[in-house]
C-alpha cells in the first residue's frame, strides 16, 4: 500500500491548538479547568495545556463505556476528581461526530453547578450530527473522512502519530494495520502545504 493521505500535517495541528489555547485563556483570565475524554483526547489535551499561558489552569479526565447498542446507555469509567462547582470548565474532545457523547458528558458536568460550562474540539464533523450541539471552541473540520492519528485509533494502532491521516473503513476491518508501514514510515507536508489538491488549511478551519 502506499504511503497515507495525510489530511493535517503536523504544522497545521500545532498552529490550531495554538489558536485554540488563545481563545480559552482570553475567555477566562480567572483560569479555567480543562476536562480531557479519555482516552482519544489525550494527546491533544496535553499539547493544549502546554498553549495555554496561565498558571492558573487545572486538568480532569472523564473516560466513559461506548454507547451500548440500541439503548444509548453509557457510564462513567473515570471521573473527575475535583469539586467543579463555581468553576469555568471546558470539556476538551479530539473529535465531535454524532454529538451524542459529548451531550452526555456536558449533562454529567453541568448538574455539578460550574459557573460556566463549553466544550472544545480539535476535529468537528458537523455532516454526522444527530443532537444540536454548541462547540465553542472548534478547530478543524472534516467532512465525511474517517481519520486516524494525534489519539484517534483502530483497534488502539495509529494513535501516537503525530499527524492525522485518512483512512477507509473497510480496509481496516480488513487489515487493522494496514496503514501502519505507509505512516510510520511516511514524512509529514512540509508547513501547511496541502498537496494534491485538497481543501487548503483555512478552508477546513472553523470561522
Amino acid at each position: 500500500m502506499s504511503g497515507p493521505d495525510i489530511l493535517f500535517g503536523p504544522d497545521e495541528i500545532r498552529a490550531t491548538v495554538r489558536r485554540l489555547g488563545a481563545e480559552i485563556a482570553a475567555d477566562h483570565p480567572d483560569g479555567v479547568v480543562l476536562v480531557g475524554v479519555l482516552k482519544g483526547a489525550l494527546l491533544f489535551t496535553a499539547d493544549l495545556v502546554r498553549a495555554i499561558e496561565d498558571p492558573r489552569i487545572e486538568v480532569e479526565f472523564m473516560e466513559i463505556s461506548r454507547f451500548a447498542p440500541n439503548s444509548g446507555r453509557v457510564r462513567i469509567l473515570h471521573d473527575v476528581t475535583i469539586d467543579i462547582a463555581g468553576r469555568d470548565v471546558v470539556v476538551v474532545e479530539d473529535i465531535v461526530d454524532t454529538g451524542l457523547t459529548l451531550t452526555y458528558l456536558l449533562g454529567q458536568l453541568a448538574m455539578r453547578n460550574p459557573r460556566t460550562l463549553s466544550a472544545c474540539a480539535l476535529l468537528d464533523r458537523p455532516l454526522r450530527r444527530i443532537v444540536p450541539l454548541d462547540v465553542r471552541y472548534r478547530g478543524l473540520v472534516l467532512h465525511d473522512e474517517y481519520v486516524l492519528g494525534y489519539g484517534l485509533h483502530f483497534r488502539d494502532l495509529y494513535r501516537n502519530l503525530p499527524y492525522i491521516i485518512r483512512a477507509e473503513r473497510d480496509v481496516l476491518a480488513d487489515r487493522p494495520d494496514a496503514y501502519v508501514e505507509g505512516a510510520y514510515g511516511a514524512s509529514p507536508p512540509v508547513g501547511t502545504e496541502d498537496p494534491g489538491g485538497r481543501v487548503t488549511p483555512a478552508e477546513r478551519r472553523a470561522p
